[in-house]
Formats: structure tokens, C-alpha cells, sequence
């Protein structure tokens, strides 16, 4: 099942992922999950928050660089393997991940994925009985 990501885009200098963080939680939006990407001029902050919309106008508010983007959510057992037999039937699918973050909790894995093709990636793990996570689980983790 879809969910709600926010990407925002940060200079690469001190203090600006605690003013993310300020933001959001003087607002009262919750990071359910993160990952972060850079390169020497900028990151990229990908996170999964309790309150998508909300969380985007208060950004925007604030002057930051922000975008909301379709993501797949799904769990799989924290076990050795189980993750690379999700990735092989979307793989022989044809479907191409853009990128991935994952954390696992006790038994089990939770895994956030942009694939390039939504509803086929969606369709296929379906049709492998893979546990999708509606997006209100993923806000609420």
C-alpha cells in the first residue's frame, strides 16, 4: 500500500537537521523513520512522518526544500535471507528500486521502498503474499 514520504533537501552545514526536527516536533509531527543522503553540497532527508500534509506545509512554511513522494512500505521476517527473497520477485519482475531503508524491531523487519513503477511493485508483492503496511502503520510506528 502507498504511503506519504517527505523528501527535504538540506544544505550540508551544522544545524540544519535539528532545525528539521525542531520544526516538526514544535508542530507536534512525530519521524516514524529516516534515511539520509548527501553528497558534498547537500543532503537528502527521506522520512516517514505521523502527519505527511501537515509536516509538508509547516516545512514549506519554514523555507525548506521539500517534496512528497509515493513509497511502498512492507514487513518481512528480521531473519537472515527474507529480504533478498522479496527483492528477487520484484527483481525477476522487472522492477527497479530507487531506493531503499529498512529497521528492524524484534522479529520482524520493516522496509520502506521508491520502486520506479508503484502500482506493478504494489501488484507483486501482493501476489507474493507479502505483508504491506497500510501508510497509517507506517505513520504511527
Amino acid at each position: 500500500m502507498k504511503a506519504k514520504q517527505l523528501s527535504i533537501f538540506l544544505e550540508n552545514k551544522s544545524g540544519r537537521l535539528t532545525e528539521v526536527t525542531d520544526v516538526l516536533g514544535e508542530s507536534g509531527v512525530n519521524l516514524s523513520a529516516m534515511s539520509i543522503a548527501d553528497n558534498s553540497d547537500f543532503g537528502i532527508l527521506r522520512c516517514i512522518v505521523s502527519d505527511p500534509e501537515k509536516a509538508y506545509k509547516v516545512l514549506k512554511e519554514h523555507h525548506f526544500a521539500v517534496k512528497i513522494t509515493d513509497v511502498i512500505g512492507f514487513v518481512c521476517p528480521n531473519v537472515s535471507g527474507s529480504l533478498a527473497v522479496v527483492l528477487k520477485h520484484l527483481s525477476e519482475k522487472g522492477i527497479f528500486i530507487e531506493y531503499m531503508y529498512s529497521f528492524a524491531n524484534g522479529d520482524v523487519a520493516h522496509v520502506i521502498i521508491r520502486p520506479t513503477d508503484l502500482d506493478a511493485c504494489e501488484k507483486v508483492l501482493e501476489e507474493k503474499k507479502v505483508e504491506l503496511m497500510a501508510a497509517n502503520d507506517l505513520y504511527q510506528l
